[in-house]
């Protein structure tokens, strides 16, 4: 991986909270973590732990709860339910505190007038609270389609200007410039319809259950197209049969139904799917777990070379911690909803600190009997290993570029034990 430091993704106090009654379930609970541009990027976790929350809140399957989204420095996610919540509890209280004073009925001429003023000042904070959440709320919604209003007008800008050297170099062929003018209304028209957000795409964990069984392999491949706004069916069958030959398969496949294909198959088909939009980076929700074990060493290399091919960038989800080490420059371990450890790949395997990843390090096997007769798994009881009751614990850098979640007491412990 190219030394590139420019952030392409930048996910702050990420909170995804699912409605269960009255409670809420907290799936993805204030989650920050930056993507570098060019780098890969795992997530590793025990199943539950909120890892495809995330991916599917980042790409904005999901509404987020509260927190932000940037991608190219612009916000393209922003929580807007926090806001609404904030609204809803602060009148209820309100109405709470109005209602136990205006209870008061044996009150005095002068205890009446406090009470008044009382309310008065209720009313007054009440307003301030449901003005400045509201605000919040509005600029969260104008911000996305500001983003893709401006994300358009770049994209025609920059079409504006290639043209105009192809319309100046083309003159007097009217021919040409008829079949320019053409080809530039039919871009303008694709670029108008685009959004920032489909420069992230996402290969979906089940490969039979991601695709349509009643679509053909070239629908399913060229939806993102057709949706886009392009209607030049030889231009998307082209694009659809060097898309299928780069993930491995053969122009023959676009007719067939995902049915008629193995789980490997169908993997390449998701993938392809994905890279038809040229995107910048791509979010994998372990595109491996549901293939055997043989034929994930391909899906893997193939995504190394379509990284390395096509500059993706890309954000791994998966439980392999070995294929993680593998395929990442960086790995976040999640735990219950919380990041608990973000470091570089060497550097995480090399010096863990947080107990519930040396407990992950200490549940992967080696292919080597004696090794495996000695290995002891550490297992990992947040009860027993944490003391939050007093010292709230948060997301801090212990050296440079490894963030571990934890109080001041382990803070202090995790850099004695590094020095």
């Amino acid at each position: 991986m190219e030394n590139n430091h420019e952030v392409l993704l930048k996910v702050d106090h990420l909170c995804q909270y699912f409605r269960l009654g009255r409670k809420d379930l907290k799936a993805v609970d204030d989650v920050s973590f930056e993507i570098r541009k060019g780098e890969t990027f795992g997530l590793v976790g025990e199943s539950g732990c909120g890892k495809t929350t995330t991916g599917r809140s980042i790409i904005k399957l999901y509404n987020i709860t509260s927190g932000n989204v940037y991608f190219k420095g612009q916000r393209i996610g922003a929580g807007t339910r926090a806001y609404k919540d904030a609204i809803t509890n602060a009148r209820a209280d309100a109405a709470k505190k109005i209602k136990l004073l205006r209870a008061e009925k044996d009150a005095d001429d002068a205890r009446k007038a406090e009470i008044k003023e009382e309310i008065k000042k209720i009313n007054e904070e009440l307003a301030e609270t449901v003005a400045k959440n509201q605000a919040l709320l509005r600029d969260a919604k104008s911000d996305s389609k500001l983003v893709d209003k401006q994300y358009v007008e770049s994209l025609v800008k920059s079409l504006d200007e290639e043209y105009a050297k192809k319309f100046s170099a083309a003159e007097g062929d009217d021919e040409l410039l008829k079949k320019l003018k053409k080809e530039y209304t039919n871009r303008i028209r694709v670029a108008k319809k685009s959004k920032l957000i489909t420069q992230i795409q996402m290969i979906f964990q089940d490969p039979i259950a991601s695709l349509d069984p009643r679509m053909t392999v070239r629908d399913i491949i060229a939806e993102g197209l057709v949706i886009n706004g392009i209607t030049d069916k030889e231009y998307i069958n082209e694009k659809v049969y060097e898309i299928l030959e780069m993930v491995g398969l053969v122009r023959e496949h676009a007719d067939r139904y995902p049915h008629e294909f193995s789980g490997g198959q169908r993997q390449r088909i998701g993938i392809a799917r994905a890279v038809i939009m040229q995107p910048e980076m791509i979010i994998a929700d372990e595109p491996i777990s549901a293939l055997d074990v043989s034929i994930q060493a391909q899906v893997i290399n193939l995504l190394n070379d379509l990284r390395e091919r096509l500059g993706l960038t890309i954000m791994f989800i998966a439980h392999d911690l070995s294929v993680v080490k593998y395929f990442s420059d960086r790995i976040g371990v999640m735990y219950f909803g919380k990041m608990v450890e973000l470091a570089d790949s060497d550097e995480l395997f090399k010096n863990p600190l947080h107990p519930y990843t040396k407990s992950l390090l200490s549940a992967i096997p080696l292919p080597d009997p004696v090794y495996e007769k000695q290995r002891t798994r550490i297992h990992y009881n947040p009860i027993a290993e944490h003391d939050y009751s007093v010292d709230t614990p948060s997301f801090r850098e212990i050296t440079p570029g490894h963030f571990v979640y934890c109080n001041d007491a382990e803070e202090k412990k995790y850099k004695e034990a590094v020095k």
